[in-house]
């Protein structure tokens, strides 16, 4: 035993405790145990304890089971959307405050004056080009330029007659008040204030006159003359307009200021020793309003008075509340997840889900969301597609109890919409193989908040609007956490070494580049990987093992045969076998090599070390027997290296590559069996795995007696398949018959001499 430990002793017994002795034991539970404590500590931090006693919590539509009496009288305020009502409709109702403004009158004198006297200008001295210039005066103020307005303009009568007109609407009627219609835009009160000569006085808004009522009346100046001549008054007097009535923006803005100001905060009071709610009443948004009043007035008077305020012991009863609760999902890996709980990385991630989980309930709470908001599926898909649904409805439940727990959820009907959500992604992942149909399993969790918002709409009482908001918040919720799911999960596969069934799945598609290339460039060793994913996937199921896992190790196994596909005889074509040219060591090292080189193409192509295993355990360490008994025969005196002549290993691990093993012997066997009669592939299965068994290469796995024996009965019920008897048509006897030869009577030679 070693008493103390290096760094990477130490990091080694974060997952094996057991060659570091006591130590290591203790580093190995401790981080775990310090990890819960962390947890339990964030926990309680995203979600500190009110100073003051929690009251019972209670929800519209349910009934109180006792009296709640105000042991303090207290204001009940009005909330901020009911105040901003208020202040905008107290607001609404300030009358626009106007000013009079006479300074006006003369400003439009002056440009109307200046627009007259340059026509004129114009008139006298333009001689014959006087409708040119005439039209210059009218472009350069804006004006349209028409025949008629020229022959007015023209005319010194015409021009005489505009000009009075003009000036007796400018003196008589513009001082009379005008003002533009747009500063009324906003104000629906019935009377402004006017401030005209230092007084300020109320009028209604319909004594007042606008600049279409100035056009209009400065009209009847014209009464009788030509529609020319009117049309290009009102044309005047718009283009030099100026209000003699302003809007005061100002002085409104101020007075409205001081309205909002003046509306109270609150809306009722409590006195004390006044019923709040009482037993065995209905709860409605009255009773709710005055309970979340006085729990605020209690927090208020415990800052100034710490006698009203609760012990420390609240905090720390919380802190316990959560470690036990974490607690107990500890233990569950513990006990029945060891696989996990020695995984350090995984328990890392899995803590890290939940604090994920606990942070965004927080988030949501303090930005006074609905529950429904809480994205408790994510981490629950996460573990579902990482490990299964088992594990992730064990979080999913514990997560729900933990966040229910806490005084802003404590009692609510949040338990039961997480506890729904969290179940529905960990149940619905089994019905999804690959990324593509990550929209089924946000349909199915999407379903399950839709469920919980109805049910709870119609066991509380809920108003119709109540209901579709909680349902559509939990569809958004399920959207968003499944698509952060699967788009995260990769990283969590990368982290935790952890390859899921989807990526597999992606894995088991024939056209990937390495798969591709052992199809093009050694097809024999395609066809071979192929019928044995067939025969290896038959006897996993058999089993129960990783069927799945099975046919992609198997596919790739031999993909090291792509360095030097001709050495291997089913990519030779008929004729010589290069091996002949060759010594013995050589050719061994050839046929061995094929499992390194396996190995660095997929490093290259980057394929899970769960794929990789096939590739190193598929032939274990059995001996390359052809090869040694070769050497041997032509130099019975040499010392030769078993080693040289044996493949590098390790024996099969588990179960998935003791089948890849058998089923990659017996196929290759079976391709050279005479007359393959169910009988005789039967004996071929049963002397291939009893040889397999005698040369120790199963003594690391994990296989019963009882699963080896239905791996045999899967392996040869497959073969016999494969290898049945066709029906000799007569069309085409003449190409499938083949002369006739002795039966050989020699038994199968065994498969290791095939050079690989």
């Amino acid at each position: 035993m070693n008493p103390r430990l290096g760094l990477r002793d130490a990091l080694r017994a974060l997952d094996d405790p057991g060659a570091g002795g006591w130590p290591a034991i203790a580093i190995h539970h401790g981080a775990r145990v310090l990890l819960v404590l962390a947890l339990a500590v964030a926990a309680s931090l995203l979600f500190p304890v009110s100073p003051v006693r929690d009251f019972p919590v209670l929800e519209k539509g349910m009934v109180a089971e006792e009296d709640i009496i105000a042991e303090y009288g207290f204001p009940i305020f009005k909330s901020e959307a009911e105040l901003q009502r208020e202040r905008a409709e107290a607001a609404a109702g300030v009358p626009p405050i106007l000013d009079y403004d006479a300074s006006a009158v003369d400003t439009v004198r002056a440009r109307v004056n200046a627009f007259l006297a340059q026509i004129e200008a114009v008139t006298d001295s333009a001689g014959e080009g006087q409708r040119d210039a005439l039209a210059g005066v009218l472009v350069a103020h804006g004006f349209p330029v028409t025949d008629a307005y020229l022959e007015v303009l023209s005319d010194p009568r015409q021009r005489a007659r505009l000009g009075s007109a003009l000036r007796l609407a400018i003196d008589q009627d513009l001082p009379i008040g005008v003002l533009r219609s747009a500063d009324l835009e906003g104000s629906s009160a019935p009377q402004l204030r006017l401030r005209r000569d230092g007084v300020e006085r109320a009028v209604w808004r319909d004594s007042l006159h606008t600049a279409s009522w100035f056009y209009d009346r400065a009209a009847r100046h014209l009464r009788g003359e030509p529609a020319p001549l009117v049309e290009l008054q009102r044309l005047v007097l718009v283009r030099f307009f100026e209000p003699t009535i302003r809007l005061n923006e100002q002085a409104t803005e101020a007075a409205r200021e001081r309205m909002r100001q003046a509306v109270p905060t609150i809306k009722g009071e409590v006195v004390k020793g006044e019923k709040i709610v009482g037993a065995h009443e209905l709860v409605r948004d009255a009773e709710l309003e005055k309970l979340r009043a006085y729990q605020e007035h209690l927090l208020r008077m415990a800052e100034v008075d710490p006698t009203v305020a609760g012990s420390s012991i609240r905090s720390f009863g919380a802190f316990l509340l959560d470690l036990l609760v974490l607690t107990i999902f500890g233990l569950l890996l513990f006990f029945y997840r060891p696989n996990v709980y020695r995984a350090w990385r995984e328990v890392l991630l899995i803590a890290g889900l939940i604090l994920a989980a606990v942070g965004a309930a927080a988030l949501v709470m303090k930005l006074d969301w609905q529950a429904e908001l809480i994205p408790i599926a994510f981490p629950v898909l996460v573990v579902a597609t990482l490990w299964d649904g088992r594990l992730a409805l064990n979080l999913a439940l514990v997560v729900a109890i933990l966040l229910s727990a806490q005084t802003e959820l404590f009692g609510t009907t949040a338990l039961y919409t997480m506890a729904l959500g969290g179940a529905a992604a960990a149940l619905s992942v089994r019905v999804v193989r690959r990324r593509a149909q990550t929209w089924v399993f946000i349909s199915v969790i999407a379903g399950a908040y839709i469920a919980a918002a109805l049910t709870l709409g119609m066991m509380l009482s809920r108003e119709l609007d109540e209901v579709m908001m909680a349902a559509v918040f939990g569809v958004g919720n399920a959207i968003v956490s499944g698509i952060m799911a699967m788009g995260l999960l990769p990283l969590c596969e990368a982290f935790t070494r952890i390859t899921t069934d989807m990526t597999l799945l992606e894995l088991t598609d024939l056209n990937r580049p390495l798969l591709r290339r052992l199809a093009l460039e050694a097809p024999g060793t395609y066809a071979h990987s192929i019928n044995v994913a067939n025969l290896a996937e038959a006897a996993a199921r058999a089993i129960g093992a990783n069927a799945l896992l099975v046919r992609v190790g198997v596919y790739y196994h031999d993909v090291g045969k792509l360095i030097k596909p001709q050495y291997f005889i089913e990519n030779q074509p008929p004729g010589r076998n290069p091996h002949d040219k060759l010594k013995p060591a050589m050719s061994a090292a050839i046929v061995r090599n094929h499992v390194v080189e396996g190995l660095k193409l997929a490093a290259e192509a980057k394929l899970p070390e769960c794929v990789r295993r096939f590739i190193a355990e598929h032939h274990g360490t059995q001996p390359i027997s052809f090869f040694y008994d070769r050497a041997r025969e032509l130099d019975p005196d040499a010392e030769l290296d078993p080693a040289a002549f044996a493949y590098p290993g390790p024996k099969p691990q588990s179960k998935e590559t003791a089948i890849a093993m058998l089923a990659d012997s017996v196929e290759s066997a079976a391709r050279v069996l005479q007359d393959p009669t169910p009988q005789r592939i039967e004996a071929l299965v049963e002397r291939i795995v009893g040889s397999k068994v005698a040369q120790g290469q199963l003594d690391e796995t994990p296989l019963t007696l009882d699963e080896l024996k239905r791996i045999k009965q899967q392996l040869a019920s497959v073969l016999a398949g494969m290898y049945h008897h066709r029906i000799d048509y007569p069309s085409t006897r003449e190409t499938t018959s083949a002369p006739a030869e002795p039966e050989p009577v020699a038994v199968p030679p065994d498969p290791v001499r095939r050079h690989g």
